[in-house]
C-alpha cells in the first residue's frame, strides 16, 4: 500500500469489517483517491459494498415506511456522517417527511470519545408533539446518540427513535437502543459513506476499515487535543 505526500497516512489499508455484509472484492482493482495535492492508493479490500448499502437502505425504508404509517416524521440527521445514509434512506420511505439537522460530536480532534457533548449545529424545527426519528451513520459508545434522544424528550417530541447503518454493540458504554440498523461491526475504525478518518474519506461509495497501526498513531499525535 503505497501513499504520497500525506505521512500520516502512510501503511493505509482496507480490510474486512466483522458482520454479515462480508462480500467479494472490489473488482476494478486499484482506486485512486484525489485529496488536494495527495494521491492515496487503496488496494481492493473486502468491504460493505455499494450493493449491500442499496439492500440496507431499502430493507430499512420500507419498515420504517411501515411502522410510521399515517404519520408525518421529522427526519434528523446527525452531521456529518449521516448525510449520504440520510440521503438514500429517504428516497425509500414512502412517508410524508419534514427534515433537519443536528451536529453533536464527542470526539474533538482526536479518534476516541472524550465523553464532553458538544452541540455545535442545533435543529431549526420544534419537535414538540411530533415523531422523531435520528438518523446516524454509525452508534458505538451511545453518548451521542442518548444525548440526542433525551434532548429531543425534553423538548417535547411525541417519540423518538434512532436509524443507524452501522451498530458497533462492541464498543456501547451507554445504554441505549437502537430501534433500527443496517448491520453490526466489530471493533473496526470505519471509513467511507459519510464516515471519515482525519477529515478524509467520507465520499469513498462503500465502507472500508483504517488499519489498526494507523488509528493508534493518529491518536498518539493528537491525544492532547481534547
Amino acid at each position: 500500500v503505497e501513499s504520497r505526500g500525506m505521512g500520516l497516512m502512510r501503511g493505509l489499508e482496507l480490510t474486512e469489517p466483522a458482520g454479515p455484509y462480508v462480500t467479494k472484492a472490489l473488482e476494478k482493482g486499484v482506486i485512486f483517491m484525489s485529496a488536494g495535492t495527495h494521491v492515496i492508493r487503496f488496494v481492493p479490500p473486502l468491504v460493505i459494498e455499494k450493493e449491500d448499502i442499496d439492500e440496507m437502505t431499502t430493507r430499512l425504508g420500507k419498515q420504517l415506511t411501515k411502522d410510521y404509517a399515517g404519520k408525518r416524521v421529522l427526519v434528523v440527521g446527525a452531521l456529518k456522517g449521516a448525510i449520504f445514509f440520510m440521503v438514500d434512506l429517504l428516497k425509500k420511505m414512502d412517508l410524508p417527511c419534514d427534515i433537519d439537522f443536528i451536529d453533536v460530536s464527542s470526539y474533538g480532534n482526536g479518534t476516541e470519545s472524550s465523553g464532553k457533548i458538544t452541540v455545535t449545529h442545533d435543529l431549526e424545527a420544534d419537535v414538540t408533539g411530533r415523531d422523531v426519528l435520528i438518523v446516524e451513520d454509525i452508534v458505538d459508545t451511545g453518548l451521542t446518540l442518548k444525548f440526542m434522544k433525551d434532548e429531543m424528550i425534553k423538548r417535547g417530541a411525541k417519540s423518538v427513535k434512532c436509524c443507524v447503518l452501522l451498530n458497533k454493540t462492541a464498543r456501547r458504554t451507554t445504554e441505549v437502543e437502537v430501534e433500527y440498523y443496517g448491520t453490526h461491526v466489530g471493533n473496526e475504525f470505519v471509513i467511507g459513506y459519510g464516515m471519515d478518518f482525519a477529515g478524509l474519506y467520507r465520499n469513498l461509495p462503500y465502507v472500508g476499515v483504517i488499519k489498526p497501526q494507523v488509528v493508534e498513531e493518529f491518536s498518539k499525535k493528537h491525544e492532547n487535543d481534547n
